[in-house]
């Protein structure tokens, strides 16, 4: 449960940044519709999946996996 505001965070940060939308906690939700919609999407998978059959470290695994590949495609040309 610790996981899910931070791989959220994340996860919405990432995505919004690589589709350049506008990003970020300081944005009214009607300035950044796109970023806050992943970000409560994102924890209410992680919500889902902490009640599931989900293993958490391999989660955590493959969302840091993901996120350095979304890391790198927001940073080429």
């Amino acid at each position: 449960m610790l996981a899910i505001p931070i791989l959220a965070g994340s996860a919405a940060y990432a995505l919004a940044e690589a589709l350049n939308w506008p990003t970020g906690l300081e944005r009214k939700l009607h300035r950044a519709k796109g970023f806050y919609g992943i970000l409560c999407g994102a924890t209410l998978l992680g919500v889902a999946m902490n009640f599931g059959s989900v293993n958490p470290i391999k989660a955590l695994f493959w969302s840091a996996v993901l996120n350095g590949i979304a890391a790198v495609r927001s940073r080429l040309p």
